[in-house]
């Protein structure tokens, strides 16, 4: 028996599940065959401290510590575009993310390939950064480990009942422990129906990815990554090529995502379109599933009816950049310590918010 089973294995539930462990013991159950399959394994690994609602940005700033001392960064920056007929989008962008204006043509000494008859206006902002997931996500097992917890992976939950005793969630064998943390991604709601505890309106939402070589040979390992105006699109360097996609967000279910092949041809044509070499055809395509709450933000805490039942959910493609201050204010609030977290984020967090 454990004091606290985890669902989910992702950046979520094992960032969780590592700071938890610091008091109790812990088990993580995965139902693929690794951690990290899902929403983690295909992420854009970026943080830039603007990017997000007010408590997502709290997060980030809290979350920039842990990962200095970790050196878990390395620079990127972040560079907005624009066409001349998309002005009214791009200024909006620019004062949502606190970025800074600057030429059309120092945007392309940043990005060469860009077209100068169509990047009009560009702004770009420094401070934002590469995130070493595979390392961070090692880590947090590391500490998992380290504390006496476990994960098992291939453990599919099926049933979930709660008792006098404490939760005890058949996933191939049964699992026993008086606290359960749902950090299961796109199935959070479904583990919360399945557990007798009221779904929070939790709703995965498609993303397209296309990996290119890079264009035409180009260095790309110092280029910023790129944006569309409205984040209609947006291109990151990664190990020598070129990740593009459509940034789309399609109300789907949860499943093993794949890229949607029409909408990742629309998103190619729109970088196309701003881009002076051709684009090729891709090294390969994936999608990932990004889960939102109704009000877009992260869901962590105590469930306000269950309070032995425990929210870390709604990441929204936010997981791993928030993942240091998100799993540190789980654990304080778990065990009802006064959070480090500023009061203001910890409320606009709490899933009594999406209580009515």
């Amino acid at each position: 028996m454990s004091d606290i089973l985890v669902i989910g294995g992702g950046i979520a539930g094992l960032s969780a599940a590592a700071r938890l462990s610091a008091d109790a013991k812990v088990t993580v159950l995965e139902m693929e065959h690794a951690t990290g399959y899902h929403a983690s394994g295909r992420s854009a690994a970026l943080i830039e401290e603007n990017y997000g609602a007010p408590s997502v940005q709290a997060l980030n700033r809290a979350s920039m510590a842990y990962f200095n001392e970790g050196e878990y960064l390395s620079q990127r920056g972040l560079l907005i575009i624009a066409g001349a007929d998309n002005a009214e989008a791009f200024h909006a962008d620019v004062a949502r993310m606190g970025v800074d204006q600057i030429t059309p043509a120092e945007a392309r000494d940043l990005v060469p390939i860009l077209d100068p008859k169509k990047t009009a206006l560009a702004a770009y902002h420094a401070p934002a950064f590469d995130i070493d997931t595979d390392r961070l996500m090692q880590d947090f097992i590391r500490i998992l480990r380290a504390n006496g917890g476990q994960i098992i992976t291939d453990a599919t939950v099926t049933a979930i009942r709660h008792d006098a005793l404490g939760w005890h969630v058949q996933a191939g064998e049964e699992y026993t422990a008086t606290t359960l943390v749902n950090a299961a991604g796109a199935w959070a709601d479904l583990v919360a129906g399945i557990a007798g505890v009221t779904p929070l309106g939790i709703v995965p939402h498609r993303r397209s990815m296309a990996r290119l070589a890079a264009p035409g040979g180009h260095d790309t390992s110092r280029w910023p990554i790129f944006f569309g105006p409205g984040e209609t699109w947006y291109a990151k360097p990664d190990a020598g090529a070129l990740l593009v996609s459509p940034a789309e967000e399609v109300v789907t279910h949860p499943h093993d995502a794949y890229a949607d092949d029409m909408t990742l041809a629309e998103g190619l044509d729109r970088y196309q379109n701003t881009v002076t070499e051709p684009v090729t055809r891709p090294i390969a395509t994936w999608a990932g599933l990004r889960s939102f709450a109704p009000d877009r933000t992260l869901v962590l805490g105590r469930d306000p009816e269950v309070p032995e039942f425990v929210w870390c959910a709604g990441q929204g493609g936010y997981g791993f950049q928030t993942s240091p201050a998100a799993s540190a204010l789980l654990a304080d609030l778990v065990a009802g310590r006064v959070p480090a977290v500023d009061p203001a984020a910890v409320a606009a967090l709490r899933p009594d918010r999406l209580r009515v």
